[in-house]
């Protein structure tokens, strides 16, 4: 007879809480950075190579926020990043250090690597082409929070 699984509690006191405060506004973070990005580079941004330029996209004042929009964006996304290496969320703690460890890593990695690659033809990558040499900073940035994760590894 096999033994009967154990009953996953969301209040595990051993584990800790799978959806902790800190774990929800991390998500948070995470998403709306996320969708920042994605809604200026699709509906606000104008394209640099349409001639003659239409107007920007509403909300005006992310239309005059210009590339500064990229930064609070990845902004919140590193910010929710951060915040999820607590040990009371489920990337702190566990296997989830190792994950969130190792996927910032590879994540910038593979930012700055896709960046030297495409180099010379960047125009056709969105949100590459906007970004420029700050592409590195990005990658930089994945891998900082990474180290963030290191820092919890036991």
């Amino acid at each position: 007879m096999s033994k009967q699984k154990a009953r996953q509690d969301f209040l595990d006191p051993v584990r800790g809480p799978v959806f902790s405060v800190r774990f929800v506004v991390a998500l948070v973070l995470m998403v709306l950075g996320i969708a920042w990005i994605a809604y200026y580079y699709l509906v606000v941004r104008v394209d640099p190579t349409v001639v003659p330029a239409p107007e920007p996209g509403n909300p005006a004042f992310m239309a005059d926020l210009g590339d500064w929009n990229y930064l609070i964006g990845f902004g919140a996304l590193m910010l929710g990043l951060a915040l999820s290496a607590h040990p009371s969320t489920p990337l702190g703690r566990g296997r989830g250090v190792v994950v969130g460890m190792l996927g910032c890593f590879l994540l910038g990695l593979l930012w700055i690597c896709t960046f030297y690659v495409f180099s010379n033809n960047i125009d056709t990558i969105p949100v590459f082409n906007d970004l420029g040499q700050f592409n590195l900073v990005v990658g930089i940035s994945f891998m900082a929070v990474g180290f963030t994760f290191a820092t919890r590894w036991e």
